[in-house]
């Protein structure tokens, strides 16, 4: 028996390992994460096809899929799409770049604070799309217009995680940078900026979504290109398939925007977990 034992074990030694397939672990979860997914559209297309529904109000993801094509060959997906990714980008870098300095700026200075915590205040809970009648008699109905009003929309909740994570720094990093003798003017740039930079992201994070639906209701409402403007023109002409294509495309870059920002966290705070 231990004679048999010993042979089996000479012959898994002599036998080729299997190399690990981290994929397959990816594939998997991958599945699990797209199941509810499918189901989802597999439920949406038998509704559809049962005839309860009429396809004007909701039509197959088939046929959505092939209006997709259809308009993808004619050239109409790609360049409302740019546009729009176009302004909710450019608002959301140009609100990142001043909302991480005016936050920063406010935790280290208290006359900053004094003159900038009122306007934040204020501005904060104020309905920011509202003020879209006056950036479009100020700036017209290009780009420009959309562009501030979604740095606009996005400046606060970059203000205030990012005072809030300047403000929440430890003073015994602060004096551990002195000792080590990094000089004040240093000391923004070298400890509390890379140290605020989780809060950061997670301001960010929350303001994607934001940048994206300021962007598109601006288009729906004022038009000048963009998805949100050309949803609407197939609104008012009952081209439905045609608006599923476009809300469905709205969602798409929701959870792109959201996961190149997860990469690009991931990438510059490779030790701070994503749940912190």
């Amino acid at each position: 028996m231990s004679a048999g034992r010993h042979g089996m074990a000479l012959l898994r030694a002599r036998l080729p390992r299997l190399p690990r397939l981290p994929w397959l672990a990816w594939l998997g979860q991958a599945a699990l994460f797209a199941a509810p997914l499918v189901a989802l559209v597999l439920a949406w297309e038998a509704l559809s096809r049962s005839g309860w529904v009429r396809p004007l109000f909701l039509p197959a993801p088939s046929a959505v899929l092939a209006q997709f094509a259809v308009l993808l060959d004619a050239g109409e997906i790609v360049a409302p799409l740019s546009v729009s990714l176009l302004r909710a980008a450019g608002g959301l870098a140009l609100a990142a770049v001043v909302g991480v300095v005016l936050g920063l700026a406010m935790a280290r200075s208290p006359r900053v604070h004094w003159l900038a915590d009122p306007l934040v205040s204020f501005g904060f809970p104020t309905p920011k799309i509202a003020l879209m009648p006056i950036f479009i008699l100020w700036f017209g109905i290009d780009h420009l217009s959309k562009i501030l009003l979604v740095a606009l929309t996005c400046v606060f909740p970059v203000v205030v995680a990012s005072y809030h994570g300047a403000s929440a720094l430890s003073r015994t990093l602060v004096w551990s940078a002195q000792a080590m003798g990094t000089p004040p003017r240093r000391m923004l740039t070298r400890v509390v900026f890379p140290a605020t930079l989780p809060f950061i992201f997670s301001g960010l994070r929350v303001t994607v979504p934001v940048a994206l639906i300021t962007a598109y209701t601006a288009e729906m409402v004022a038009g000048g290109g963009g998805l949100g403007a050309t949803l609407m023109y197939a609104q008012r002409l009952f081209q439905t398939p045609t608006v599923f294509v476009d809300i469905v495309l709205m969602l798409l870059t929701g959870v792109l925007f959201d996961q190149l920002l997860l990469a690009l966290r991931r990438r510059l705070l490779p030790w701070q977990p994503e749940e912190d």
